[in-house]
């Protein structure tokens, strides 16, 4: 898997996770609890990966919704 967007957005990563269902990319969000260790700071990033069979449609999808500045390059 590949890490395409990190951030402390909460809308932003359930605009991401809508976009992702819509296209039908499998995609996980990672350290989404985290929350609860740092004391609901908003100061850990949660993560969005998709597999890397999908990476280039997940990346168009982004650009198309306007959010080509917020793709992680790894």
């Amino acid at each position: 898997m590949k890490e395409v967007l990190r951030t402390n957005d909460l809308v932003l990563i359930s605009f991401v996770r809508s976009l992702f269902e819509d296209a039908g990319i499998a995609h996980l969000v990672l350290d989404n609890h985290m929350s609860t260790v740092e004391g609901s700071l908003g100061v850990l990033p949660r993560r969005v990966l998709v597999g890397e069979d999908v990476l280039s449609v997940a990346h168009r999808v982004l650009k198309e919704n306007g959010l080509a500045h917020e793709i992680r390059e790894t």
